[in-house]
């Protein structure tokens, strides 16, 4: 999957002469987390968040009466407060790129730009929607866990004795285990009425399958 999938397209942007107080009207009118700031060729300068909006306006000193405070978040502007180098991807960015991007540099969103042109947005939210989708967690299905060592073919064999068995496998998602290296996760999603089944399946040709969590594997750890 990749970003230009998934990303907004339908983009809320402003010049950086915008005072916050209308960014900050922006942001709630909109229900939007960020705001992009382009120059008059649409040219991407910068990224607010709503986060950095809610910090300037408690940052002045809490002795200005309403009307100064006011009158001073209206003379400041989303240029004074942008972050003007934001990382950026490309449409052709992959999913989990971007997320370990956003990850890493502990930000939110990413704008896409393709082409020295803005494209569009991605955030955490965009990411997580597609990770549930990925996963099969918003179908009519069943989850659980076979433990396999790292070894040619395992995937295959799991899923070739699942097909003879007529059951179909809706989402597969590996990760590796960190307190016993060599151990894989496969987490599996079946159609719900074919998890006894599956299960039945796996453990009768020597697979180690959990349905629940267990705070150690070692009782559970595949032979071979």
């Amino acid at each position: 999957m990749h970003v230009g999938r998934v990303m907004q397209t339908q983009l809320v942007t402003v010049p950086p002469d915008t005072s916050l107080t209308s960014a900050q009207k922006i942001i709630e009118e909109k229900k939007i987390a960020h705001l992009l700031i382009v120059d008059a060729d649409e040219k991407l300068l910068g990224i607010v968040s709503d986060r950095d909006l809610k910090q300037s306006w408690a940052s002045p000193a809490t002795s200005l009466s309403v009307h100064e405070l006011n009158y001073l978040l209206n003379q400041m502007t989303v240029g004074m407060i942008m972050i003007k180098t934001p990382i950026t991807v490309t449409p052709d960015t992959t999913i989990e790129r971007a997320a370990r991007l956003m990850q890493e540099n502990r930000i939110s969103a990413l704008p896409v730009v393709d082409k020295g042109q803005l494209a569009g947005i991605i955030t955490t939210t965009d990411v997580m929607e597609v990770l549930l989708q990925a996963i099969g967690i918003d179908t009519d299905s069943a989850r659980f866990t076979v433990l396999v060592k790292d070894r040619v073919g395992v995937m295959a064999e799991i899923s070739q004795h699942l097909k003879d068995k007529g059951v179909n496998i809706r989402s597969l998602v590996t990760w590796p285990e960190r307190k016993h290296p060599g151990l894989y996760q496969l987490v599996m999603r079946v159609p719900a009425k074919d998890k006894d089944q599956a299960i039945e399946i796996l453990q009768k040709d020597g697979f180690k399958v959990l349905t629940e969590y267990v705070d150690d594997f070692s009782p559970f750890l595949p032979e071979a």
